[in-house]
């Protein structure tokens, strides 16, 4: 039996799988404080003697770097590595995966239930799929076709430069660069970058900003939370609601350039903490005009499927996808088609 794991700076999920059952079907799932324990060998241990049954193998996704079998955890002050946990539980073999490389391995195997549908496509079976997930930072994976299974590439797109695409988004170009030297995409379409757009429009005139938000802002741990429900609000705040349809079309733009990048023709998943909290405005237009917006190849990504990933467990579905496929289960993914959601 293989365990399986998503593990977070905030909390991580265990769950236990067997190849007749698949990445879908967990025989067991226990979620778990992270900050409770002193390491992820202690948690598993919990775990595993909680629910009594033995497993040889494990894979986990970790929010952090991957490299050389080893992971820090992001917010978290654990040193994850794949030996000494073998050691440790007495396993046969773990295997660590960043957790966006997790989600890509998972996406394979999202149906409807598990996705939102942006733009329906014409998927190509035989296509790439890439992965987009803007949260506290902006990952970026892709996946790739070969034989009957997907193999998924981890990236930093997330890094690459910003391109503009308008005078405004010009401007905001500029603002990034003097603050920051370096403008990527993910100062602007991440947690880390809302407030960036926000401050940018602020600065330049573009809205008046409402002193009651100001003060939510000033005493805000998240405000980028603060930003996306004053701009979602029944009586939307102006600055707010600018700040977000600009934040959705740069990212509609970074998505469609990693679909020419990758030639994503089997479809494009929106990841992340963000995308499910921000539906109306991912669906008010801004999203698919960058998107699609490629000069000679629109025609190309008017065809590419776009769904946002709903299922909040999709990382631990990818890891358990990993480790089946890595201990030679291959053959999942051939009953994995891609299914359009609603």
């Amino acid at each position: 039996m293989l365990l399986a794991g998503d593990v977070g700076g905030t909390k991580t999920v265990l769950a236990i799988y067997t190849p007749e059952k698949g990445p879908r079907s967990p025989l067991v799932t226990q979620t778990f404080p992270s900050a409770g324990h002193p390491s992820l060998e202690a948690m598993a241990e919990e775990f595993l003697a909680g629910v009594g049954m033995h497993v040889d193998r494990a894979s986990f996704g970790v929010a952090g770097p991957v490299s050389g079998g080893m992971a820090r955890v992001t917010n978290l002050p654990w040193n994850v590595d794949e030996s000494r946990l073998e050691e440790e539980l007495g396993l046969g073999s773990v295997h660590l995966v960043n957790d966006l490389e997790a989600i890509a391995h998972a996406a394979p195997f999202l149906g409807p239930g598990d996705l939102h549908q942006i733009q329906p496509g014409e998927p190509d079976p035989n296509g790439a799929l890439g992965v987009v997930a803007p949260g506290t930072g902006l990952g970026e994976a892709f996946l790739t076709r070969e034989g009957v299974a997907y193999r998924a590439h981890p990236s930093e797109g997330g890094h690459a430069d910003f391109a503009p695409t308008d005078e405004l988004e010009i401007g905001l170009l500029r603002y990034l660069m003097d603050r920051f030297g370096h403008a990527s995409y993910e100062r602007v379409c991440s947690g880390l970058g809302m407030p960036n757009v926000y401050g940018y429009l602020k600065e330049t005139g573009h809205a008046e900003e409402s002193p009651r938000l100001a003060e939510e802002l000033a005493a805000a741990e998240q405000p980028t939370r603060v930003i996306v429900n004053a701009a979602l609000a029944d009586d939307p705040d102006p600055l707010s609601a600018a700040a977000l349809d600009l934040f959705v079309s740069v990212l509609g733009a970074q998505a469609g350039n990693l679909a020419l990048t990758t030639l994503a023709t089997g479809g494009v998943f929106l990841g992340g903490g963000i995308p499910p909290h921000i539906l109306p405005a991912l669906e008010r237009g801004g999203f698919l005009e960058a998107f699609r917006s490629k000069g000679r190849f629109s025609g190309l990504l008017e065809k590419v499927p776009v769904n946002v990933i709903l299922n909040q467990h999709a990382a631990l579905i990818g890891a358990a996808c990993y480790g089946l496929e890595t201990y030679g289960m291959d053959a999942v993914a051939v009953e994995a088609p891609l299914r359009g959601g609603k």
